[in-house]
């Protein structure tokens, strides 16, 4: 697959940090063979959960955000293997796959920091490009009959995660998204504010959940325009944790029960979450606890076909702290099946 990196017992080793009478994920975890194809990988692996990164930040880019989100993957995967596996954590049940590598486009764009509208024209037809690639290996590994976990890059990899998952499954899939804006925006060449609207329009996203939307981050217009939208529903972070005129576990039973005709994904952007550094991070949000809270309760479900942590920038400064916290969102997921 182009663009592709499998993921090898070398960099495994690379990345650990070993201590005796202690087993590490990096000791557990299923490693894909390199003799053989992705396709054979996913046959004859038995573990249930298969992860991958996206390293881009290119549909960010063409969404005229700070990117940054391509350097997430390796820190994340870090972290994660030097989680303990022990009885609350079974590591076996995952294999790392590997991850997409766009650094060819994201010299040609990205670091060029030109927002003319010649560069955003070409940035978006690169997400194209991304969002074939996405979609071919979510529908290889849902079609292996596993979940797919997809860490880094843009929002705007939802698209492909929707898409490769309903052809798959070979129907229309739900999504519930923790995130502070829609990411429904018009179809004017595709980036990462617009995946979920791209995926309701191709027939690939049936039921939208968006849960914790920022009122100061919404355009009246895109407000007026979801709301006509049967299939598309939210609440706000400031009727949740500001006003309290609605409680946290009763809006995501809500959201669930809304969903729950249908396979679903779970979409997790870091901008929800206070004090991650990310696309459009911010200051007043969603805890780190309560976003565990959301992925734990949201997970509990079999209908529940793929998760996807996206668009944070993980600085020197606070490298080992966001690492972290999506490493624990990782194995929260891996908890509850």
């Amino acid at each position: 697959m182009q663009n592709f990196n499998l993921f090898d017992a070398k960099i495994n080793e690379i990345l650990v940090n070993k201590r005796k009478g202690e087993t590490k994920f990096c000791e557990a975890i299923q490693i894909p063979k390199p003799s053989l194809t992705i396709e054979d990988n996913l046959k004859q692996t038995n573990a249930k959960f298969i992860l991958f990164g996206i390293e881009e930040s290119i549909g960010v880019f063409a969404n005229y955000g700070k990117t940054g989100a391509e350097k997430t993957w390796t820190p994340i995967l870090t972290t994660l293997l030097n989680t303990q596996n022990n009885k609350f954590n079974h590591a076996s049940e995952l294999m790392v796959l590997g991850s997409f590598d766009y650094q060819e486009f994201q010299n040609e764009i990205v670091t060029s920091k030109k927002t003319t509208p010649k560069h955003i024209k070409k940035a978006r037809t690169f997400v194209e490009q991304i969002d074939a690639d996405v979609s071919f290996l979510v529908h290889q590994i849902v079609k292996a009959g596993k979940i797919p976990i997809a860490i880094g890059g843009g929002h705007n990899n939802s698209y492909g995660l929707i898409k490769g998952c309903a052809l798959a499954l070979n129907k229309k899939i739900n999504v519930i998204n923790l995130d502070a804006h829609t990411d429904f925006r018009p179809e004017e060449g595709r980036h990462s504010g617009n995946g979920f609207s791209y995926a309701f329009a191709e027939g690939f996203l049936k039921r939208y959940f968006i849960f914790g939307l920022h009122e100061n981050y919404t355009s009246e217009k895109l407000l007026k325009g979801i709301q006509k939208i049967k299939n598309v529903k939210f609440n706000t972070f400031e009727d949740i944790e500001i006003r309290k005129t609605k409680r946290f576990k009763d809006e995501l039973n809500s959201a669930l029960e809304f969903l729950s005709n249908s396979s679903y994904g779970i979409e997790i952007d870091c901008d929800a979450i206070t004090g991650v550094p990310s696309s459009a991070g911010t200051s007043t949000g969603f805890s780190a606890n309560k976003a565990r809270r959301f992925l734990h309760l949201a997970s509990l479900s079999n209908q529940v076909c793929y998760l996807h942590i996206c668009e944070a920038i993980i600085t020197k400064n606070d490298r080992s702290k966001t690492a972290k916290l999506i490493s624990y969102l990782i194995t929260d997921f891996l908890r509850n099946f």
